[in-house]
């Protein structure tokens, strides 16, 4: 029964995904040509990536923690308003993450 409810689900999830990319390719082209359109679709990706990080995060189990993600995540930041490589922003806070977990 479980595993009859999980591939309706992936098969329902699959039609929905193929359908909205059907549904993407019938938008008329002047619509997508408004600049409107055009600077939402420029930030969205950027939103969805910073909500996503907000919850992987600074979430447990729905309910809102401070933790060794918390610590990493603020001494990335940091490195990055520096401007930091990229590797070297990612291994900071990496590195800040593992040592605060140690730590605790």
């Amino acid at each position: 029964m479980r595993g009859q409810l999980m591939w309706t689900a992936i098969i329902l999830g699959t039609a929905s995904v193929y359908l909205l990319k059907l549904a993407g390719l019938c938008v008329p082209a002047s619509l997508l040509e408004k600049r409107q359109v055009q600077a939402v679709s420029a930030l969205l990706p950027v939103a969805l990536l910073a909500a996503l990080v907000a919850v992987q995060t600074f979430t447990t189990d729905q309910r809102l923690v401070l933790d060794a993600r918390a610590l990493g995540f603020g001494v990335a930041l940091v490195a990055a308003l520096l401007r930091a490589p990229f590797l070297l922003v990612v291994a900071l806070g990496a590195a800040s993450a593992a040592l605060a977990r140690l730590w605790w």
